[in-house]
Protein backbone atom coordinates (compact mmCIF):
# COMPACT_ATOMS: atom_id res chain seq x y z
CA UNK A 1 0.00 0.00 0.00
CA UNK A 2 1.74 3.13 -1.24
CA UNK A 3 1.27 6.45 0.52
CA UNK A 4 -1.19 8.63 -1.38
CA UNK A 5 -1.80 12.35 -1.54
CA UNK A 6 -5.41 11.95 -0.43
CA UNK A 7 -7.54 9.30 1.25
CA UNK A 8 -9.89 8.60 -1.66
CA UNK A 9 -6.84 7.87 -3.82
CA UNK A 10 -6.21 4.81 -1.62
CA UNK A 11 -9.68 3.50 -2.51
CA UNK A 12 -9.37 4.35 -6.19
CA UNK A 13 -5.96 2.73 -6.66
CA UNK A 14 -6.92 -0.37 -4.68
CA UNK A 15 -10.00 -0.96 -6.83
CA UNK A 16 -8.01 -0.54 -10.05
CA UNK A 17 -5.09 -2.69 -8.88
CA UNK A 18 -7.29 -5.50 -7.51
CA UNK A 19 -10.01 -5.36 -10.18
CA UNK A 20 -10.51 -9.13 -10.52
CA UNK A 21 -9.92 -10.00 -6.86
CA UNK A 22 -12.52 -10.64 -4.18
CA UNK A 23 -13.34 -7.57 -2.10
CA UNK A 24 -16.44 -8.13 0.04
CA UNK A 25 -18.27 -11.29 1.08
CA UNK A 26 -21.35 -11.79 3.21
CA UNK A 27 -20.48 -14.95 5.15
CA UNK A 28 -22.30 -17.88 3.51
CA UNK A 29 -23.67 -15.41 0.98
CA UNK A 30 -22.76 -13.28 -2.03
CA UNK A 31 -19.22 -12.13 -2.94
CA UNK A 32 -18.36 -8.83 -4.64
CA UNK A 33 -15.10 -8.51 -6.51
CA UNK A 34 -13.42 -5.12 -6.62
CA UNK A 35 -14.85 -4.57 -10.12
CA UNK A 36 -18.35 -5.31 -8.76
CA UNK A 37 -17.81 -2.75 -6.01
CA UNK A 38 -16.66 -0.20 -8.61
CA UNK A 39 -19.74 -0.73 -10.79
CA UNK A 40 -22.12 -0.48 -7.85
CA UNK A 41 -20.40 2.73 -6.77
CA UNK A 42 -20.81 4.09 -10.29
CA UNK A 43 -24.56 3.35 -10.22
CA UNK A 44 -25.02 5.03 -6.85
CA UNK A 45 -23.07 8.05 -8.12
CA UNK A 46 -25.49 8.28 -11.05
CA UNK A 47 -28.44 8.03 -8.66
CA UNK A 48 -27.03 10.80 -6.44
CA UNK A 49 -26.29 12.99 -9.44
CA UNK A 50 -29.73 12.59 -11.02
CA UNK A 51 -31.42 13.11 -7.64
CA UNK A 52 -29.56 16.36 -7.00
CA UNK A 53 -27.38 15.17 -4.11
CA UNK A 54 -24.48 17.63 -3.81
CA UNK A 55 -20.98 17.59 -2.37
CA UNK A 56 -21.21 17.94 1.40
CA UNK A 57 -24.72 16.50 1.64
CA UNK A 58 -25.20 13.98 4.43
CA UNK A 59 -26.05 10.35 3.67
CA UNK A 60 -27.05 8.10 6.58
CA UNK A 61 -26.25 4.37 6.50
CA UNK A 62 -27.87 2.14 9.13
CA UNK A 63 -27.91 -1.65 9.17
CA UNK A 64 -26.04 -4.78 10.15
CA UNK A 65 -22.57 -5.29 8.70
CA UNK A 66 -22.85 -6.32 5.05
CA UNK A 67 -21.22 -5.86 1.66
CA UNK A 68 -24.07 -3.55 0.67
CA UNK A 69 -23.39 -1.38 3.74
CA UNK A 70 -19.73 -1.08 2.71
CA UNK A 71 -20.60 -0.18 -0.88
CA UNK A 72 -23.03 2.53 0.28
CA UNK A 73 -20.35 4.23 2.41
CA UNK A 74 -17.68 3.95 -0.31
CA UNK A 75 -20.09 5.44 -2.85
CA UNK A 76 -20.95 8.30 -0.52
CA UNK A 77 -17.42 9.47 0.27
CA UNK A 78 -16.08 8.97 -3.28
CA UNK A 79 -18.99 11.07 -4.57
CA UNK A 80 -18.32 13.90 -2.14
CA UNK A 81 -21.07 13.25 0.35
CA UNK A 82 -20.61 13.01 4.11
CA UNK A 83 -21.22 9.51 5.43
CA UNK A 84 -23.31 9.25 8.61
CA UNK A 85 -22.95 5.64 9.84
CA UNK A 86 -25.63 4.81 12.40
CA UNK A 87 -25.44 1.80 14.69
CA UNK A 88 -28.26 -0.61 13.91
CA UNK A 89 -28.40 -1.42 17.63
CA UNK A 90 -29.69 2.05 18.44
CA UNK A 91 -33.34 2.39 19.41
CA UNK A 92 -35.66 3.75 16.73
CA UNK A 93 -36.08 7.14 18.42
CA UNK A 94 -32.30 7.56 18.59
CA UNK A 95 -31.96 6.69 14.88
CA UNK A 96 -34.68 9.21 14.02
CA UNK A 97 -32.89 11.87 16.08
CA UNK A 98 -29.49 11.16 14.50
CA UNK A 99 -30.89 11.30 10.96
CA UNK A 100 -32.62 14.60 11.74
CA UNK A 101 -29.72 16.12 13.67
CA UNK A 102 -27.21 15.27 10.94
CA UNK A 103 -29.51 16.84 8.31
CA UNK A 104 -29.18 13.73 6.17
CA UNK A 105 -30.85 14.04 2.75
CA UNK A 106 -30.64 10.36 1.93
CA UNK A 107 -30.59 7.09 3.86
CA UNK A 108 -29.54 3.50 3.20
CA UNK A 109 -31.13 1.18 5.74
CA UNK A 110 -31.10 -2.54 6.55
CA UNK A 111 -34.40 -4.36 6.18
CA UNK A 112 -34.54 -5.36 9.86
CA UNK A 113 -33.91 -1.79 10.99
CA UNK A 114 -36.40 -0.35 8.50
CA UNK A 115 -39.23 -2.41 10.04
CA UNK A 116 -38.95 -0.38 13.25
CA UNK A 117 -38.55 3.10 11.73
CA UNK A 118 -41.14 5.73 10.89
CA UNK A 119 -40.33 7.87 7.85
CA UNK A 120 -42.79 10.52 9.04
CA UNK A 121 -40.43 11.23 11.93
CA UNK A 122 -37.58 11.89 9.46
CA UNK A 123 -39.18 14.60 7.31
CA UNK A 124 -35.97 15.96 5.78
CA UNK A 125 -35.01 12.71 4.07
CA UNK A 126 -35.63 12.84 0.33
CA UNK A 127 -35.18 9.11 -0.14
CA UNK A 128 -34.68 5.83 1.70
CA UNK A 129 -33.24 2.71 0.04
CA UNK A 130 -33.16 -0.76 1.62
CA UNK A 131 -29.58 -2.02 1.53
CA UNK A 132 -29.93 -5.68 0.59
CA UNK A 133 -32.59 -5.21 -2.12
CA UNK A 134 -31.81 -1.66 -3.26
CA UNK A 135 -35.56 -1.02 -3.13
CA UNK A 136 -36.57 2.65 -2.97
CA UNK A 137 -39.08 2.51 -0.09
CA UNK A 138 -39.46 6.26 0.40
CA UNK A 139 -39.11 8.97 -2.25
CA UNK A 140 -39.99 12.61 -1.76
CA UNK A 141 -38.40 13.65 -5.04
CA UNK A 142 -39.63 13.05 -8.58
CA UNK A 143 -36.04 13.23 -9.83
CA UNK A 144 -35.02 10.48 -7.40
CA UNK A 145 -37.96 8.25 -8.33
CA UNK A 146 -37.20 8.66 -12.05
CA UNK A 147 -33.47 8.01 -11.56
CA UNK A 148 -34.08 4.87 -9.48
CA UNK A 149 -36.62 3.49 -11.97
CA UNK A 150 -34.34 4.13 -14.98
CA UNK A 151 -30.97 3.55 -13.29
CA UNK A 152 -29.89 0.62 -15.46
CA UNK A 153 -30.72 2.55 -18.63
CA UNK A 154 -28.85 5.63 -17.41
CA UNK A 155 -25.87 3.44 -16.49
CA UNK A 156 -25.86 1.72 -19.90
CA UNK A 157 -26.03 5.06 -21.67
CA UNK A 158 -23.09 6.50 -19.73
CA UNK A 159 -20.99 3.32 -19.90
CA UNK A 160 -21.99 1.57 -23.17
CA UNK A 161 -18.94 -0.71 -23.01
CA UNK A 162 -19.59 -1.53 -19.35
CA UNK A 163 -17.60 0.05 -16.55
CA UNK A 164 -13.82 -0.41 -16.87
CA UNK A 165 -10.85 0.52 -14.65
CA UNK A 166 -10.06 3.52 -16.85
CA UNK A 167 -13.54 4.89 -16.08
CA UNK A 168 -12.59 5.37 -12.44
CA UNK A 169 -11.65 8.92 -11.61
CA UNK A 170 -12.82 9.77 -8.15
CA UNK A 171 -12.53 13.22 -6.71
CA UNK A 172 -9.58 14.41 -4.62
CA UNK A 173 -10.34 15.14 -0.99
CA UNK A 174 -8.62 17.76 1.16
CA UNK A 175 -7.23 16.99 4.65
CA UNK A 176 -9.63 19.20 6.63
CA UNK A 177 -12.69 18.29 4.56
CA UNK A 178 -15.47 16.59 6.53
CA UNK A 179 -15.70 12.89 5.62
CA UNK A 180 -17.78 11.20 8.32
CA UNK A 181 -20.10 12.18 11.14
CA UNK A 182 -19.98 9.28 13.59
CA UNK A 183 -22.43 9.45 16.47
CA UNK A 184 -21.06 8.19 19.76
CA UNK A 185 -22.50 5.24 21.63
CA UNK A 186 -21.17 6.24 25.02
CA UNK A 187 -22.26 5.10 28.46
CA UNK A 188 -24.16 8.31 29.24
CA UNK A 189 -26.98 7.55 26.85
CA UNK A 190 -26.51 10.72 24.78
CA UNK A 191 -25.18 10.61 21.21
CA UNK A 192 -22.94 13.36 19.85
CA UNK A 193 -22.00 13.71 16.20
CA UNK A 194 -18.21 13.43 15.90
CA UNK A 195 -16.96 15.26 12.79
CA UNK A 196 -14.06 13.32 11.30
CA UNK A 197 -12.03 14.91 8.47
CA UNK A 198 -10.18 13.02 5.76
CA UNK A 199 -6.82 13.62 7.46
CA UNK A 200 -8.09 11.60 10.41
CA UNK A 201 -9.09 8.63 8.24
CA UNK A 202 -5.83 8.87 6.28
CA UNK A 203 -3.69 8.95 9.42
CA UNK A 204 -5.50 5.98 10.99
CA UNK A 205 -5.32 3.83 7.86
CA UNK A 206 -1.63 4.64 7.44
CA UNK A 207 -1.02 3.74 11.08
CA UNK A 208 -2.71 0.38 10.51
CA UNK A 209 -0.38 -0.18 7.58
CA UNK A 210 2.69 0.81 9.62
CA UNK A 211 1.90 -1.55 12.50
CA UNK A 212 -0.16 -4.34 10.93
CA UNK A 213 0.62 -4.63 7.20
CA UNK A 214 -1.78 -6.67 5.08
CA UNK A 215 -2.28 -6.86 1.35
CA UNK A 216 -4.08 -8.48 -1.59
CA UNK A 217 -5.04 -12.08 -0.88
CA UNK A 218 -5.29 -11.53 2.87
CA UNK A 219 -8.64 -12.17 4.56
CA UNK A 220 -10.35 -10.10 7.26
CA UNK A 221 -13.51 -10.84 9.24
CA UNK A 222 -15.64 -7.84 10.12
CA UNK A 223 -16.85 -8.61 13.65
CA UNK A 224 -17.11 -5.09 15.01
CA UNK A 225 -20.15 -3.04 13.95
CA UNK A 226 -19.13 -0.76 11.08
CA UNK A 227 -21.43 1.89 12.49
CA UNK A 228 -18.71 2.31 15.13
CA UNK A 229 -15.47 3.95 13.97
CA UNK A 230 -13.22 1.14 15.29
CA UNK A 231 -14.91 -1.42 13.06
CA UNK A 232 -15.27 1.03 10.19
CA UNK A 233 -11.54 1.81 10.04
CA UNK A 234 -9.91 -1.48 11.02
CA UNK A 235 -12.31 -3.99 9.48
CA UNK A 236 -13.44 -2.03 6.45
CA UNK A 237 -11.58 1.06 5.24
CA UNK A 238 -8.11 -0.32 5.93
CA UNK A 239 -9.02 -3.67 4.36
CA UNK A 240 -10.32 -2.05 1.17
CA UNK A 241 -7.38 0.35 0.91
CA UNK A 242 -4.96 -2.57 1.29
CA UNK A 243 -6.74 -4.71 -1.33
CA UNK A 244 -7.75 -7.38 1.16
CA UNK A 245 -10.86 -9.59 1.13
CA UNK A 246 -13.32 -8.56 3.87
CA UNK A 247 -15.96 -10.99 5.17
CA UNK A 248 -19.05 -9.87 7.08
CA UNK A 249 -20.96 -12.20 9.38
CA UNK A 250 -24.24 -10.27 8.74
CA UNK A 251 -25.66 -11.59 12.03
CA UNK A 252 -25.10 -11.39 15.76
CA UNK A 253 -21.48 -12.53 16.21
CA UNK A 254 -21.86 -15.26 18.82
CA UNK A 255 -18.66 -17.03 19.97
CA UNK A 256 -19.77 -20.15 18.06
CA UNK A 257 -20.29 -18.29 14.78
CA UNK A 258 -17.06 -16.35 15.24
CA UNK A 259 -15.04 -19.52 15.90
CA UNK A 260 -16.60 -21.23 12.87
CA UNK A 261 -15.90 -18.27 10.58
CA UNK A 262 -12.31 -17.94 11.82
CA UNK A 263 -11.71 -21.62 11.12
CA UNK A 264 -13.00 -21.31 7.55
CA UNK A 265 -11.75 -17.85 6.58
CA UNK A 266 -8.43 -17.85 8.47
CA UNK A 267 -8.10 -14.06 8.79
CA UNK A 268 -4.67 -12.43 8.59
CA UNK A 269 -5.54 -9.71 11.10
CA UNK A 270 -8.28 -9.69 13.74
CA UNK A 271 -9.88 -6.68 15.40
CA UNK A 272 -12.32 -7.20 18.23
CA UNK A 273 -13.49 -6.08 21.64
CA UNK A 274 -12.20 -7.81 24.82
CA UNK A 275 -15.48 -9.61 25.43
CA UNK A 276 -15.04 -11.79 22.34
CA UNK A 277 -11.45 -12.74 23.21
CA UNK A 278 -12.37 -13.41 26.82
CA UNK A 279 -15.27 -15.72 25.93
CA UNK A 280 -13.22 -17.76 23.44
CA UNK A 281 -10.24 -18.05 25.78
CA UNK A 282 -12.41 -18.99 28.76
CA UNK A 283 -14.20 -21.68 26.80
CA UNK A 284 -11.29 -23.18 24.87
CA UNK A 285 -8.10 -22.43 26.77
CA UNK A 286 -8.65 -21.79 30.47
CA UNK A 287 -9.77 -25.37 31.17
CA UNK A 288 -6.23 -26.49 30.24
CA UNK A 289 -4.74 -24.16 32.80
CA UNK A 290 -7.26 -25.08 35.45
CA UNK A 291 -6.32 -28.74 35.12
CA UNK A 292 -4.26 -29.75 38.18
CA UNK A 293 -1.78 -31.82 36.14
CA UNK A 294 -1.13 -28.90 33.81
CA UNK A 295 -0.55 -26.60 36.76
CA UNK A 296 2.12 -28.97 38.04
CA UNK A 297 3.71 -29.35 34.61
CA UNK A 298 3.89 -25.57 34.24
CA UNK A 299 6.32 -25.50 37.16
CA UNK A 300 8.78 -27.81 35.37
CA UNK A 301 11.01 -25.63 33.14
CA UNK A 302 11.49 -27.97 30.15
CA UNK A 303 7.97 -29.33 30.07
CA UNK A 304 6.71 -25.87 30.91
CA UNK A 305 7.80 -24.43 27.57
CA UNK A 306 6.45 -27.42 25.65
CA UNK A 307 3.12 -27.13 27.40
CA UNK A 308 2.96 -23.40 26.82
CA UNK A 309 3.69 -23.95 23.13
CA UNK A 310 0.91 -26.53 22.93
CA UNK A 311 -1.60 -24.25 24.64
CA UNK A 312 -0.49 -21.30 22.48
CA UNK A 313 -1.15 -23.33 19.35
CA UNK A 314 -4.60 -24.25 20.62
CA UNK A 315 -5.30 -20.57 21.25
CA UNK A 316 -4.03 -19.62 17.79
CA UNK A 317 -6.20 -22.30 16.19
CA UNK A 318 -9.25 -21.01 18.05
CA UNK A 319 -8.86 -17.77 16.06
CA UNK A 320 -8.16 -19.42 12.70
CA UNK A 321 -4.42 -20.07 13.12
CA UNK A 322 -3.34 -17.69 10.33
CA UNK A 323 -3.30 -14.27 11.95
CA UNK A 324 -0.28 -12.11 12.74
CA UNK A 325 -1.94 -10.23 15.56
CA UNK A 326 -5.23 -9.67 17.38
CA UNK A 327 -6.04 -6.01 18.01
CA UNK A 328 -8.21 -5.57 21.08
CA UNK A 329 -9.95 -2.26 21.68
CA UNK A 330 -13.09 -0.54 22.86
CA UNK A 331 -12.91 -1.57 26.51
CA UNK A 332 -10.39 -2.79 29.13
CA UNK A 333 -9.06 -6.33 28.75
CA UNK A 334 -9.59 -8.63 31.70
CA UNK A 335 -6.36 -8.69 33.73
CA UNK A 336 -6.37 -12.45 34.24
CA UNK A 337 -6.92 -13.14 30.55
CA UNK A 338 -4.09 -10.76 29.66
CA UNK A 339 -1.72 -12.57 32.05
CA UNK A 340 -2.60 -15.86 30.41
CA UNK A 341 -2.05 -14.48 26.91
CA UNK A 342 1.36 -13.17 27.90
CA UNK A 343 2.29 -16.46 29.57
CA UNK A 344 1.77 -18.35 26.31
CA UNK A 345 3.29 -15.56 24.16
CA UNK A 346 0.04 -14.98 22.32
CA UNK A 347 0.19 -12.21 19.65
CA UNK A 348 -2.29 -9.65 20.96
CA UNK A 349 -2.11 -5.90 21.31
CA UNK A 350 -4.27 -3.20 22.84
CA UNK A 351 -5.62 -0.37 20.70
CA UNK A 352 -6.58 2.57 22.87
CA UNK A 353 -8.66 5.32 21.39
CA UNK A 354 -12.02 6.99 21.05
CA UNK A 355 -14.44 7.96 18.33
CA UNK A 356 -13.09 11.52 18.51
CA UNK A 357 -9.74 10.23 17.13
CA UNK A 358 -11.16 7.81 14.54
CA UNK A 359 -10.18 5.92 16.75
CA UNK A 360 -6.47 5.45 17.55
CA UNK A 361 -4.63 7.40 20.23
CA UNK A 362 -2.14 4.80 21.43
CA UNK A 363 -1.08 1.28 20.57
CA UNK A 364 2.03 -0.86 20.08
CA UNK A 365 2.98 -3.96 18.12
CA UNK A 366 2.39 -7.02 20.28
CA UNK A 367 6.11 -7.72 20.56
CA UNK A 368 6.63 -4.29 22.19
CA UNK A 369 3.50 -4.17 24.34
CA UNK A 370 4.06 -3.85 28.08
CA UNK A 371 1.62 -5.73 30.34
CA UNK A 372 -1.26 -3.70 31.76
CA UNK A 373 -0.51 -0.97 29.21
CA UNK A 374 -2.17 0.13 25.99
CA UNK A 375 1.07 0.99 24.25
CA UNK A 376 2.60 4.32 23.29
CA UNK A 377 1.27 7.30 21.40
CA UNK A 378 0.37 6.46 17.80
CA UNK A 379 2.20 8.01 14.87
CA UNK A 380 1.23 11.65 14.33
CA UNK A 381 -0.27 11.85 17.83
CA UNK A 382 0.95 13.48 21.05
CA UNK A 383 -0.20 12.38 24.50
CA UNK A 384 0.25 13.74 28.01
CA UNK A 385 -1.02 12.97 31.50
CA UNK A 386 -2.26 15.93 33.53
CA UNK A 387 -0.54 15.07 36.79
CA UNK A 388 2.31 16.40 38.92
CA UNK A 389 3.88 12.97 38.67
CA UNK A 390 2.51 11.11 35.59
CA UNK A 391 4.55 8.00 36.38
CA UNK A 392 2.88 7.29 39.70
CA UNK A 393 -0.08 9.62 40.19
CA UNK A 394 -3.00 9.13 37.77
CA UNK A 395 -4.23 12.14 35.86
CA UNK A 396 -6.42 12.76 32.86
CA UNK A 397 -4.96 11.61 29.55
CA UNK A 398 -4.99 14.32 26.87
CA UNK A 399 -3.93 14.14 23.24
CA UNK A 400 -3.65 16.04 19.99
CA UNK A 401 -2.58 15.30 16.43
CA UNK A 402 -3.66 14.23 12.96
CA UNK A 403 -6.27 11.73 14.19
CA UNK A 404 -8.36 14.33 16.03
CA UNK A 405 -11.87 15.30 15.08
CA UNK A 406 -12.98 18.72 13.89
CA UNK A 407 -15.48 18.90 16.74
CA UNK A 408 -19.04 17.85 17.52
CA UNK A 409 -21.59 18.58 14.82
CA UNK A 410 -23.78 21.57 15.72
CA UNK A 411 -22.59 21.42 19.33
CA UNK A 412 -19.96 24.08 19.96
CA UNK A 413 -20.47 23.90 23.73
CA UNK A 414 -19.67 20.18 23.86
CA UNK A 415 -16.65 20.73 21.59
CA UNK A 416 -15.24 23.39 23.91
CA UNK A 417 -15.84 21.00 26.79
CA UNK A 418 -13.34 18.45 25.45
CA UNK A 419 -10.87 20.48 23.32
CA UNK A 420 -9.07 23.13 25.35
CA UNK A 421 -7.67 26.46 24.15
CA UNK A 422 -4.31 24.85 23.40
CA UNK A 423 -5.85 22.23 21.10
CA UNK A 424 -5.59 19.28 23.52
CA UNK A 425 -8.42 16.75 23.45
CA UNK A 426 -9.41 15.65 26.96
CA UNK A 427 -10.17 11.92 26.82
CA UNK A 428 -11.93 11.60 30.17
CA UNK A 429 -9.67 8.67 31.08
CA UNK A 430 -7.36 8.54 34.09
CA UNK A 431 -3.91 7.21 33.27
CA UNK A 432 -0.25 6.98 34.23
CA UNK A 433 2.66 7.03 31.77
CA UNK A 434 6.20 5.76 32.34
CA UNK A 435 9.42 7.35 31.10
CA UNK A 436 9.31 5.28 27.89
CA UNK A 437 5.83 6.58 27.07
CA UNK A 438 3.89 3.41 27.92
CA UNK A 439 0.35 4.36 28.92
CA UNK A 440 -1.72 2.52 31.52
CA UNK A 441 -5.41 3.42 31.77
CA UNK A 442 -6.78 3.35 35.31
CA UNK A 443 -10.39 4.14 34.54
CA UNK A 444 -12.83 6.79 33.42
CA UNK A 445 -12.76 10.11 35.24
CA UNK A 446 -16.53 9.98 35.60
CA UNK A 447 -16.32 6.44 37.03
CA UNK A 448 -13.80 7.43 39.71
CA UNK A 449 -15.16 6.70 43.17
CA UNK A 450 -14.09 8.41 46.38
CA UNK A 451 -14.61 7.02 49.86
CA UNK A 452 -15.35 8.98 53.02
CA UNK A 453 -11.65 9.48 53.75
CA UNK A 454 -10.98 10.91 50.29
CA UNK A 455 -9.24 7.88 48.77
CA UNK A 456 -9.59 7.49 44.99
CA UNK A 457 -10.96 4.14 43.87
CA UNK A 458 -10.87 2.91 40.26
CA UNK A 459 -13.76 0.44 39.91
CA UNK A 460 -12.44 -1.02 36.64
CA UNK A 461 -9.34 -2.34 38.44
CA UNK A 462 -11.44 -4.15 41.04
CA UNK A 463 -13.79 -5.53 38.38
CA UNK A 464 -10.85 -6.95 36.45
CA UNK A 465 -9.96 -9.14 39.45
CA UNK A 466 -13.55 -10.03 40.34
CA UNK A 467 -14.40 -11.10 36.78
CA UNK A 468 -11.77 -13.85 37.01
CA UNK A 469 -13.34 -15.45 40.06
CA UNK A 470 -15.46 -18.61 40.01
CA UNK A 471 -18.90 -18.31 38.40
CA UNK A 472 -18.58 -14.57 37.69
CA UNK A 473 -19.55 -13.56 34.17
CA UNK A 474 -19.30 -9.77 34.57
CA UNK A 475 -19.52 -7.16 37.30
CA UNK A 476 -19.80 -3.49 38.17
CA UNK A 477 -18.49 -1.81 41.31
CA UNK A 478 -20.68 1.06 42.55
CA UNK A 479 -20.79 3.29 45.61
CA UNK A 480 -23.98 3.11 47.68
CA UNK A 481 -24.41 4.72 51.12
CA UNK A 482 -20.64 5.37 51.21
CA UNK A 483 -19.92 1.64 50.79
CA UNK A 484 -18.65 -0.26 47.74
CA UNK A 485 -21.14 -2.71 46.29
CA UNK A 486 -20.36 -5.37 43.68
CA UNK A 487 -23.16 -5.92 41.16
CA UNK A 488 -22.52 -9.35 39.64
CA UNK A 489 -24.08 -11.18 36.74
CA UNK A 490 -23.17 -14.81 37.50
CA UNK A 491 -22.15 -17.37 34.92
CA UNK A 492 -25.35 -19.34 35.43
CA UNK A 493 -24.58 -21.87 32.71
CA UNK A 494 -21.30 -22.87 34.34
CA UNK A 495 -22.80 -22.84 37.82
CA UNK A 496 -25.80 -25.00 36.93
CA UNK A 497 -23.59 -27.37 34.91
CA UNK A 498 -21.64 -27.97 38.11
CA UNK A 499 -24.78 -28.68 40.10
CA UNK A 500 -25.05 -25.36 41.97
CA UNK A 501 -28.41 -24.10 43.09
CA UNK A 502 -29.33 -20.41 43.29
CA UNK A 503 -28.52 -20.51 46.99
CA UNK A 504 -25.13 -22.10 46.23
CA UNK A 505 -24.40 -19.32 43.71
CA UNK A 506 -25.11 -16.69 46.36
CA UNK A 507 -22.72 -18.44 48.76
CA UNK A 508 -20.07 -18.66 46.00
CA UNK A 509 -20.31 -14.91 45.45
CA UNK A 510 -19.86 -14.26 49.15
CA UNK A 511 -16.77 -16.48 49.05
CA UNK A 512 -15.55 -14.43 46.08
CA UNK A 513 -16.14 -11.22 48.01
CA UNK A 514 -14.06 -12.46 50.93
CA UNK A 515 -11.28 -13.62 48.62
CA UNK A 516 -11.36 -10.32 46.72
CA UNK A 517 -11.15 -8.24 49.90
CA UNK A 518 -8.01 -10.13 50.90
CA UNK A 519 -6.38 -8.71 47.75
CA UNK A 520 -7.60 -5.14 48.23
CA UNK A 521 -6.44 -2.33 50.52
CA UNK A 522 -8.77 -1.46 53.37
CA UNK A 523 -10.20 1.67 51.74
CA UNK A 524 -11.49 -0.29 48.68
CA UNK A 525 -13.06 -3.28 50.43
CA UNK A 526 -16.35 -4.57 48.99
CA UNK A 527 -19.10 -4.30 51.57
CA UNK A 528 -21.88 -6.14 49.77
CA UNK A 529 -22.65 -8.29 46.73
CA UNK A 530 -25.85 -7.97 44.69
CA UNK A 531 -26.70 -10.50 41.99
CA UNK A 532 -28.03 -9.27 38.67
CA UNK A 533 -30.36 -11.66 36.80
CA UNK A 534 -29.22 -10.84 33.24
CA UNK A 535 -26.30 -9.41 31.28
CA UNK A 536 -25.67 -5.71 31.81
CA UNK A 537 -26.75 -3.52 28.92
CA UNK A 538 -23.81 -2.44 26.78
CA UNK A 539 -22.76 0.01 24.12
CA UNK A 540 -21.73 -1.09 20.63
CA UNK A 541 -18.14 -1.48 21.78
CA UNK A 542 -19.37 -3.73 24.63
CA UNK A 543 -18.77 -1.29 27.47
CA UNK A 544 -21.36 -1.58 30.23
CA UNK A 545 -23.77 1.35 30.44
CA UNK A 546 -22.87 2.11 34.03
CA UNK A 547 -25.28 5.00 34.44
CA UNK A 548 -28.16 2.51 34.33
CA UNK A 549 -27.03 0.59 37.41
CA UNK A 550 -25.89 3.17 39.93
CA UNK A 551 -29.06 3.11 41.99
CA UNK A 552 -30.01 -0.57 41.93
CA UNK A 553 -31.56 -1.54 45.23
CA UNK A 554 -31.59 -4.92 46.89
Amino acid sequence: MKQQDCFIKYIEQSIIKNWDSNALTDYNGETFQYKDVARKIAKIHLLFEEAGIKKGDKVAVCGRNSSFWAVAVLATITYGGVAVPVLHEFKADNIHNIVNHSEARFMFVGDQVWENLNEELMPNLEGIIVLNTFELVVSRSEKLSYAHEHLNALYGKKYPCNFRPHDISYRKDSPEELAVINYTSGTTGFSKGVMLPYRSLTSNVEYCWEKHPIGPGDNLVGILPMGHIFGMVYDFLYGICAGAHVYYLTRMPSPKIIAQSFSEIKPKLISCVPLIVEKIIKKNILPRFDNRVNKILLQVPIVNEKLKASIRQEAMDAFGGNFDEIIIGGAPLNGGIESLLRTINFPYTIAYGMTECAPIIASSHWSDLKQKCCGKAASRMEVAVVSENPESTPGELICKGENMMLGYYKNEEATKGVIDENGWLHTGDMAVMDKEGNISIKGRCKNLLMNASGQNIYPEEIESVLNNMPYVSESIIVMQNEKLVALIYPDYDDAFANGLSNEDIEKAMETNRASLNQQLPGYSQIGKVKLHPEEFEKTAKKSIKRFMYQDIQG
